[in-house]
């Protein structure tokens, strides 16, 4: 291939587009979980430098377990932090209730004390709870000591009163409220309270009535009337008002609705009527997010996946998922599929059926008849070994249908009808009868005519002038032999100023062809002669061939620009150029000018005190005192005002021979002069006065 350094952007787009296209189409089929969601588990839970809360082990322990990473341990400190709360008085019910999940999952302990104890304190608590959460620890705790120690008496004493104090919660669109005191409903509050009505009737089932459980059922279908829906046919729960502070976000939303739904479906005496699409959408939306990067968005995820798997009271979700969404006609990769659960075990007995294989151009004719796909027992995929001659290089879309073999299991799986995979067909595109000629532009003879191998760099030699032309024309064809349109087709020429010019090699239908007009062109050209390399670029996001090729030089004369003919462009500085070494600065500094000896400077500066010192010599030979400073007040300000005057007038002239230039010095001056001429006519103005009274009398 050749050299791409220093290659424009739009080439490497032609490149790079097969591999986006691919994240693209691999996007939107959803896998099942695999062993980077096992890779991820173990480094989100084992943090390092600090240990772990009760709550984060319960979660840590709880998807270690689902996920199989060997067996669920506990730091050293664990089980004593779970026999502390369990022992302690002032544990709270929310420490009690994940201490006894701990214990349930690690077996740190099984004495019967220990779990009396834990028990008398949950039902104290109970009796005082009166919001949701207080409900669901305590009886969440109570149910985990009956599943623990079944002999620990965990009767309630008002097992229908709890329930209904419970109910009386839900609203009429399904949600629930935290509180009584709490006016805001929230979808997360409804799966609380799904798992936690559920263990009340796991604890007492004979106090708990048919048509209780059934206003429950009905709150669960209102509930899921609210599901939302992505176009792919994914569902999620979200919150109605996102700014609550109660706000968890749509993966913890859906986690607790399906945790609570598939705890309530565990204990009800009728099957929940859910529909299969909307829990196989539930399990898209969770696989869909990937491998989270967050270890409690993981337990979430997996918890989830597995409640959706584990109860078969509800439809367990098939997941279809396929090992790669682009196959190769050149290397005749095979189609493979496989059908699983969201956890990845095997699916029941089944048939998959390639139903229809759409062309991205041509959404409604189906380009196969429907085939049934071979199932292979020891890899666990359904293939299709060879894919048939109406499908060629280009994009479709593949429609699956499983069908099980038993009708028991399409009670208790959910397949989702028909299924929509992308997939991109690719192969290498044949280039043949690549031709580079120069033409006469009158007659259109062929002046100089040229082959070219487009599998291949190339280094013909051509030159023109401006009343000639320059064709290219080459054919495309796929590996079935049919003609091929590639997304994109260029011919680069780079003249050796740098400038480009860029042109699309058009389709005529039989070939590609693009022809130049050099007469026409001089002007875009910007009448610049000389040699132009050349070089052609075809690609597409399915041809496995994609290229760009330098595929020689033409030396082209064009008449000299006209005086207004248009200036080439700026070229545009490498970017890769400010990395270069610079050349070095050599500084040239002037030499300094001749100055005067310094006993003259000393002498010029002796001399500028001169016409102080005769003002000082002024004063004292005119006899200079205070005798007729003013007494009265406001003359004696306008007097010292005047002396200030006179002190600043002194100053100024100081600062002008120290660093002040001259007009800076008269703007100061100007300023000064008439603040002294005010106060100096009010002073002499007083003592004119009190000398005329002096005369006077």
């Amino acid at each position: 291939m050749a050299d791409r350094r220093g290659m424009p952007v739009y080439f490497l787009a032609i490149i790079a587009t097969l591999s986006i296209c691919n994240a693209v189409a691999s996007s939107s089929v959803v896998h099942p979980v695999s062993d980077p969601h096992r890779s991820a588990a173990v480094e989100l839970f084992t943090p390092a430098g600090r240990s772990l809360s009760l709550e984060e082990t319960y979660e840590a322990l709880r998807t270690f377990e689902v996920l199989g990473v060997g067996k669920a341990k506990l730091r050293s400190d664990g089980c004593l932090s779970v026999l502390e709360v369990l022992k302690s008085a002032p544990s709270s019910p929310k420490d009690l209730y994940y201490a006894l999940k701990v214990n349930g999952l690690s077996k740190c302990t099984s004495e019967r004390a220990v779990f009396e104890i834990a028990a008398s304190r949950l039902k104290a608590a109970l009796s005082d709870a009166s919001s949701l959460l207080d409900y669901h620890y305590t009886v969440g705790g109570l149910v985990l000591i009956k599943d623990q120690s079944p002999d620990v008496d965990v009767a309630l004493s008002d097992a229908k009163g709890t329930f209904q104090s419970i109910k009386a919660l839900s609203q009429s669109d399904g949600r629930w409220r935290y509180g009584s005191n709490n006016p805001e409903s929230s979808t997360y509050a409804a799966g609380v309270a799904l798992e936690t009505l559920a263990g009340i009737i796991k604890l007492e089932d004979s106090e708990i009535s048919p048509s209780m459980i059934s206003a429950v059922g009905n709150d669960i279908k209102k509930l899921f009337d609210s599901i939302e829906k992505y176009d792919d046919g994914t569902f999620y729960f979200d919150e109605k008002v996102v700014e609550s502070l109660e706000y968890r976000g749509p993966l913890a939303t859906s986690s607790a609705v399906v945790v609570g739904l598939s705890s309530f479906a565990s204990v009800a005496s009728e099957k929940i009527d859910i529909p299969g699409e909307v829990l196989l959408g539930l399990a898209k939306f969770f696989l869909a997010i990937g491998v989270p990067g967050d270890s409690k968005d993981l337990f979430y995820q997996i918890n989830a996946l597995a409640c959706l798997e584990n109860n078969r009271r509800v439809s367990v979700p098939l997941i279809l998922s396929l090992p790669a969404t682009v196959l190769s006609l050149t290397k005749k990769d095979q189609l493979k599929v496989r059908v699983t659960t969201v956890l990845g075990a095997n699916s029941p007995p089944l048939k998959l059926k390639l139903r229809q294989v759409l062309k991205s151009d041509a959404a409604d004719v189906s380009v196969i008849d429907s085939q049934e796909l071979t199932h292979d027992s020891e890899g666990g995929f359904y293939y299709l070994d060879v894919l048939p001659d109406n499908i060629d290089v280009g994009k479709y879309k593949f429609v699956f249908q499983i069908l099980l073999e038993d009708p028991e299991h399409k009670k208790s799986y959910a397949t989702g009808g028909r299924i929509h995979v992308p997939i991109y067909v690719s192969g290498v595109v044949n280039v043949e009868n690549a031709v580079i000629a120069v033409l006469d532009s009158d007659l259109g003879t062929v002046d100089t005519q040229k082959n070219l191998d487009l599998v291949k760099r190339n280094d013909i030699s051509l030159s023109a002038n401006h009343l000639q032309k320059l064709r290219l024309s080459f054919q495309l064809s796929t590996p079935r032999g049919l003609a091929y349109t590639p997304h994109q087709a260029f011919l680069r020429l780079k003249h050796e100023t740098k400038v480009e010019h860029i042109f699309v090699v058009g389709n005529t239908g039989k070939q590609f062809e693009l022809v130049l007009d050099f007469l026409r062109l001089v002007e875009k050209f910007y009448y610049l002669s000389g040699r132009y390399e050349l070089e052609v670029a075809v690609g597409d996001s399915v041809m496995e061939n994609s290229f760009l090729w330098p595929i020689g030089h033409i030396e082209l004369d064009i008449p000299e620009a006209p005086e207004k003919a248009p200036r080439p462009p700026p070229v545009a500085a490498d970017p890769y150029s400010r990395f270069e070494v610079k050349a070095e600065i050599q500084h040239i500094f002037r030499a300094p000018e001749k100055r005067p000896p310094k006993e003259l400077s000393l002498a010029f500066l002796g001399l500028s005190f001169l016409p102080f010192i005769g003002f000082l010599g002024g004063l004292l030979s005119l006899g200079v005192n205070l005798k007729n400073f003013p007494s009265a007040p406001v003359p004696a300000t306008f007097a010292l005002l005047f002396q200030v005057g006179i002190g600043a007038v002194l100053g100024l002239y100081m600062l002008f021979w120290l660093k002040l230039d001259l007009f800076t010095t008269l703007k100061a001056v100007g300023l000064l002069g008439a603040f002294l001429l005010f106060v100096g006519h009010r002073i002499l103005s007083h003592l004119a006065a009190t000398s005329a009274k002096l005369k006077s009398a």
